[in-house]
């Protein structure tokens, strides 16, 4: 049967949403309301401005300040002390009272927002304290609610102010450059982070005043603003380019980079995806050049906020960080966690304002968002509001009504491939020409003994009919060992230890350098095959003791991919040339071959499947199963003659044409999921129920993927049903992600380790909360599920790590190199376990 993509259920496509220009398909969609606009006398294009939830204060005429309420814009307050233009403004809670700080190169005033209402309602000229004096152009001011600090950025320097006095705390200079913005760690009180023109951040510490970071030069353009992602512990960092970095902040303040975004590229990105989902004829017109024209300028990255739990949309809060960039030309939701660039609104169009110098993000009352910009321009500046209700449609496309999952919750359907069947291969017997069956049967003993025993007819009579025995040598006793074996065997895999980090046990596979290409645990975690690049077989025990059984005889070049059945009495291999063998671990010959006269191209991958009753493979743009019969008896006299037998039952195909590099499937359970990587970096998924392309993930990567990898649990261990669907796809230069099959989204995603020339794989725990990736920086990389930061870097290798293995009865971590090596690591605290 021939199956292909177009048959059975449509092709669900997932794409991101998009803010589309407001006049695009002839109706206006308008994403911003503005609420008031301001003129000053003055520039303040890169004045630094104050919003809160209640608030927002602008500069005015005569070097004053206009605090407005958000909910009431008619009667604002006016504050008048500043004997230069206000350069900087922020607002903030300091023991409960809401207080406006302000800076120009004279003074830096704090203002109690609640006790100038009142002086001005007594019909008092409203007042502020001054906490510093001749600090210079202050560009920027930053709030510690808890300890009553000021942080002032006036040329390379950070002034630490007393903010319930006049009184400066501190003097931190290292920076070579002006600073452009410094803030409070949220989590630590004592730490300072600030950026600089010299492209670099610096972690300080307060009371001492010293530097316990320095970042390297991050970029060619200045670094313009930071934020902390206080759940994650980590810092952002923008740039006038458009480029992000998330580093970690851990106790040791040695911040490692978690991620690297360009908010330029994510845009055309998103903007290609756009266009290749909308029907042909909304194509026409739109060229390469065109795409490419929205995206050649760059976007500053000048104010970078996140809206806390109680505020926001649900759909944001699933998808886990998500934070609102502000640049030049609009807003962009992205999510940190997928790298993914969510939403997009711009604010051409939509505002009296099309370029903003600066601005400042808040949430509203309502759970509204707001945003106060000024122009890049002019001298107006513009409060507005993002429309939820526009907002909600476009987060409304995150939701998927109809969801996969790789546990299946129906049965199969009478025309499913997986139906087949393997008629009886049996030899039937053959009869002799001419004569009767009774002719041909010549005389032959009835038994094959030389001695018979006597039927007893001529015995004497038994007299004694019941003599107890009390002679009886007791049988040694194996019962305790064979329930100690028993209990070993069927141990649950400690969930709650800790992930290998400590190595045991490092070894070379053959006395010549040649390359691990694959790994692959028995069910039972007692036996580890390794295929190698000279194109044979070994199979280790699982503490790598003793010498390894070896089958050479089935490949003629690299072995790339092994795999167990899950009644571990087979295991498979393949090959680039392109053959399949398949063994038994006790026979050095294969007991099935499967050459080139059935594959044209070269295997990717090669499974048993449901349960080891197919074989799932890929060889070219062909997804095939076939069905298989094992016979391990031989005639010594027709050694050729093989009786193992297969015979392909499905053949499925890739929706695009493109050749697969890689494919992955459960086989421990029922599962109808099989899903296939493309080289035109597409992710498919086939319900296999169907015989059909159930979904794609288009541009899955920058590059092919290379491997794919399910979170499959083992006998030992259990995990819910809904963490079977995420999965890990690897691919050259584009880093690690997980997605979640239910919605086809990627939900994480992993940068740390080196990934540029060779096909790293990477694997899930048993336990389902850890990750373990090969690197080219002589390392294997383990990750928490719940974090982009990694957890160890295993360096204790002498080659670039290409394939690592979780023990799926033991917390322990396998890892194959380029040149020939493998290495064992446990947990720190597995010998306290066992």
């Amino acid at each position: 049967m021939i199956y292909r993509g177009h048959q059975g259920n449509p092709i669900r496509t997932i794409t991101p949403c998009i803010k589309r220009d407001s006049m695009a398909d002839g109706s206006s969609v308008q994403y911003f309301i503005e609420r008031f606009s301001v003129t000053c006398n003055w520039p303040v294009s890169h004045v630094q401005l104050a919003c809160c939830s209640s608030h927002c204060a602008v500069p005015w005429q005569d070097k004053n300040i206009r605090v407005y309420t958000t909910n009431n814009l008619e009667h604002p307050l006016e504050l008048t002390g500043h004997h230069g233009n206000v350069s900087a403004m922020v607002l903030g809670t300091v023991k409960d009272r809401l207080i406006l700080c302000s800076a120009s190169e004279e003074y830096v005033i704090v203002w109690d927002i609640n006790r100038c209402y009142r002086q001005v309602k007594e019909g008092v000229i409203a007042s502020g304290r001054v906490v510093g004096t001749l600090l210079g152009r202050v560009v920027h001011l930053s709030l510690c609610p808890q300890t009553s600090k000021v942080a002032a950025c006036s040329g390379s320097r950070v002034f630490v102010l007393n903010a319930e006095r006049e009184e400066v705390l501190a003097v931190l200079k290292a920076h070579l450059g002006p600073v452009t913005t410094s803030e409070f760690c949220p989590w630590d009180f004592n730490l300072l982070i600030s950026i600089s023109e010299d492209r670099t951040f610096k972690v300080w510490d307060v009371k001492k005043g010293d530097v316990l970071f320095q970042s390297a030069v991050l970029s060619a353009s200045p670094l313009l603003s930071l934020f902390f992602m206080e759940q994650n512990r980590q810092l952002i960092t923008g740039s006038g380019d458009g480029q992000l970095w998330c580093h970690t902040l851990p106790a040791d303040h040695k911040c490692r980079l978690v991620t690297k975004l360009d908010l330029s590229k994510l845009e055309q990105k998103l903007e290609n995806l756009r266009i290749i989902n909308l029907p042909p004829n909304g194509r026409d017109g739109i060229t390469h050049n065109d795409v490419r024209g929205t995206v050649e300028t760059a976007k500053p990255v000048l104010r970078i906020w996140a809206q806390g739990p109680k505020y926001g949309h649900a759909s944001m809060h699933q998808r886990g960080s998500c934070v609102w960039i502000g640049s030049s030309d609009g807003l962009y939701l992205l999510d940190l966690d997928t790298s993914e660039l969510l939403i997009t609104l711009p604010f051409k169009g939509d505002l009296s304002i099309s370029m903003a110098g600066s601005l400042a993000i808040s949430h509203g009352c309502a759970e509204n968002i707001l945003c106060l910009l000024s122009s890049l321009f002019e001298s107006s500046v513009v409060l507005t509001e993002v429309n939820n209700a526009q907002l909600d449609d476009l987060l409304k496309g995150f939701s998927l009504e109809e969801q996969l999952s790789v546990v299946p919750s129906s049965p199969l359907v009478p025309e499913s491939p997986l139906n087949a069947e393997l008629t009886k291969l049996g030899l039937k017997p053959k009869k002799k020409k001419g004569g009767s069956c009774q002719k041909s049967v010549k005389n032959q003993p009835l038994v094959f003994h030389t001695q018979v025993k006597s039927s007893g007819y001529n015995a004497a009579p038994c007299r004694t009919m019941f003599k107890p025995q009390t002679n009886i040598k007791k049988k040694k006793n194996t019962s305790s060992k064979t329930s100690t074996n028993k209990k070993s065997l069927l141990a649950e895999y400690p969930s709650q230890c800790e992930a290998p980090s400590m190595c045991s046990i490092q070894l070379s596979v053959s006395t010549t350098q040649t390359t691990v290409s694959s790994l692959q645990y028995s069910g039972d975690g007692k036996h580890i095959l390794c295929g190698l690049g000279d194109s044979s077989v070994l199979l280790y025990n699982s503490s790598l003791t003793g010498d390894p059984a070896v089958y050479t005889a089935g490949h003629g070049k690299t072995v790339n991919c092994v795999f167990w059945s899950h009644s571990k009495q087979w295991f498979l291999s393949s090959s680039e040339d392109p053959t399949l063998c398949i063994w038994t671990p006790s026979v050095a010959e294969p007991v099935l071959t499967m050459g080139c006269d059935q594959f044209a191209k070269p295997i990717r991958g090669a499974q048993f499947y449901y349960l080891d009753k197919f074989l799932l493979l890929a060889s070219g743009s062909d997804l095939l199963l076939y069905l298989y019969h094992l016979d391990t008896t031989r005639d010594d006299i027709k050694r050729y003659k093989d009786r193992s037998k297969s015979k392909l039952t499905g053949k499925f195909y890739m929706k695009t044409g493109t050749d697969i590099t890689s494919i992955s499937a459960i086989n421990d359970f029922y599962s109808y999921i099989v899903l296939a990587a493309g080289a035109d970096r597409t992710i498919q998924v086939f319900d296999m129920n169907h015989g059909c392309v159930a979904t794609q993930i288009p541009d899955a990567h920058s590059r092919a993927v290379h491997h794919l990898a399910q979170n499959k649990g083992s006998l030992f261990c259990s995990q819910t049903p809904e963490s079977y669907n995420l999965f890990l796809s690897s691919a050259v230069t584009d880093g690690l992600k997980m997605w979640d099959l239910r919605s086809a989204r990627c939900v994480r995603r992993y940068e740390s380790h080196v990934n540029r020339c060779h096909q790293c794989t990477a694997t899930f725990s048993p336990c389902g909360r850890f990750i373990a990736t090969g690197s080219e920086d002589h390392s294997a990389y383990i990750y928490d599920t719940r974090n982009s930061g990694f957890l160890h870097k295993l360096q204790r290798h002498s080659d670039t790590v290409l394939n690592v293995l979780f023990n799926p009865a033991n917390p322990e971590l396998l890892t194959g190199t380029l040149n020939g090596m493998l290495a064992l690591f446990h947990s720190v605290d597995s010998s306290l376990l066992s």
